[in-house]
C-alpha cells in the first residue's frame, strides 16, 4: 500500500469474505469505487479471520495514525481490533458500515478527507463481543 497523503487517514477495506455478512453488490460497488478514485488503500480478506489469527498486519494497520475502515458494524472492528492486541485509536478510527449504509454513503465517507471518529469509547470487555449471527430460515 502507498501511504495517504500526508495528513490523510489511511483506508481499510474489508471484503468479508469468510462470514459473507455484507451484501455482495455493496462490497464489490464500493470497491470499484475506491479504486476509480485513485486514493491509495489497503484491502483485506477479512477482519475476522485477520483478528482471529492475531495477524500483526493489523497493528501495522492501526499504528499508522487516521484510519478509515470499510467493514460491518462500528462496535464489532472495535471488539476484532482489540482481540488482536491492535486496539484501534480512538479519537481517529472511523468506520463505515457496509451491513446497513449503501456502497455511496460508505465510499463516499472513505474517500472524504474529512474523519468522523465513530469508535464508541470504553473499555472492550467480553460484554462488547459481537453476537452470533442468526441461523438462515429454512
Amino acid at each position: 500500500m502507498n501511504p495517504p497523503p500526508s495528513g490523510a487517514p489511511s483506508i481499510i477495506y474489508c471484503h468479508c469474505q469468510y462470514a459473507q455478512v455484507v451484501p455482495p453488490d455493496v462490497k464489490a460497488a464500493v470497491l470499484r469505487q475506491l479504486c476509480d478514485s485513485g486514493l491509495p488503500f489497503e484491502a483485506v480478506p477479512d477482519l475476522c479471520e485477520l483478528s482471529a489469527r492475531r495477524d500483526p498486519s493489523l497493528r501495522r494497520l492501526t499504528s499508522a495514525g487516521p484510519v478509515k475502515i470499510a467493514a460491518c458494524f462500528p462496535r464489532a472492528v472495535k471488539w476484532l481490533f482489540a482481540a488482536a492486541n491492535a486496539p484501534l485509536p480512538l479519537d481517529c478510527a472511523e468506520v463505515l458500515n457496509m451491513r446497513v449504509q449503501s456502497a455511496d454513503e460508505v465510499a463516499a465517507g472513505l474517500i472524504s478527507p474529512v474523519l468522523n471518529p465513530n469508535v464508541p469509547l470504553g473499555k472492550v470487555t467480553a460484554a462488547d463481543a459481537p453476537a452470533p449471527a442468526p441461523a438462515p430460515a429454512s
